[in-house]
């Protein structure tokens, strides 16, 4: 398969900027070829719906300025739903756990979250952050949500440590076989 389709369906998996030197050990390809496919890539992407964003270090897919009004028209939409049972139940494992990896919320969850995760960060009340160790992210609240929630730190919710327990028990527990779903 071609680099430049690899890239591609790399970044729309990943939905966040990749660091370059990362995507060319992942491909094993050389500056040269990765510049080759990216161009490749950004020539291809040009009409339809998404763009490829390129800095020095980092790429990226977004979607293309023109669309832009019907995007921000559908954010409104979703910002007035509620965030349902597996918002809350996201926001929550973020709340007691944070930070934390996608993989991580997806492993305890059993289930893919990066939908559920988008849409808690477009509302603001989760923030993504960079890993510590470098490479990926992890999800913190975010003041605004501590806001809401009427408290000044995570700490001042009721049963906090006891619940936070509870869940660190249950991560701990969880089967081998489970955590690579």
């Amino acid at each position: 398969m071609p680099i430049d389709i690899l890239i591609e369906g790399l970044l729309f998996y990943k939905s966040a900027p990749q660091k370059k030197t990362v995507v060319m050990k992942l491909f094993d390809v050389s500056a040269l070829d990765l510049q080759d496919a990216l161009q490749i890539l950004s020539d291809r992407l040009k009409t339809g719906a998404t763009r490829l964003i390129e800095t020095n270090e980092e790429i990226q897919l977004v979607t293309t300025p023109e669309l832009a009004p019907i995007i921000e028209a559908m954010r409104k939409s979703e910002l007035k739903a509620d965030i349902g049972k597996a918002g809350a139940e996201t926001l929550a494992i973020i709340l007691y756990q944070e930070p934390i990896s996608r993989s991580a919320i997806d492993r305890i969850r059993g289930v893919n979250s990066s939908f559920i995760l988008r849409n808690l960060q477009i509302r603001g009340l989760v923030d993504r952050t960079p890993n510590k160790q470098g490479s990926g992210y992890e999800f913190v609240v975010s003041p605004a949500l501590l806001a809401h929630l009427g408290i000044t730190k995570k700490h001042d919710l009721p049963d906090f440590a006891r619940i936070a327990d509870s869940l660190e028990s249950f991560v701990t527990s969880v089967p081998e076989e489970v955590e690579s779903i």
